[in-house]
């Protein structure tokens, strides 16, 4: 049976990242987590552009315009993360 994930509302994004959450949190093994927030958004947020600028094939005024982002914004993040 083919399974249909619906993005909009992002429900299989948000089990995703609530799945690795957990896993992030049992291997803690009682220890203090500490800074998760940044952790997770600088992990998604290079995830997400790194997927969006190959899908765009590289072009960053696409890319930009896919993210809703300004283009100059989008190069900040890019070289932030090192992403060419």
């Amino acid at each position: 049976m083919k399974r249909t994930i619906r993005m909009n509302g992002g429900n299989e994004i948000c089990r995703s990242v609530e799945k690795s959450l957990e896993e992030y949190f049992r291997k803690l093994d009682g220890e203090q987590p500490h800074s998760i927030y940044e952790m997770v958004i600088a992990n998604v947020e290079r995830s997400l552009l790194a997927s969006v600028m190959h899908r765009a094939g590289g072009n960053q005024t696409q890319a930009a315009d896919m993210l809703g982002l300004n283009r100059n914004t989008l190069r900040s993040k890019l070289s932030k993360y090192n992403i060419r």
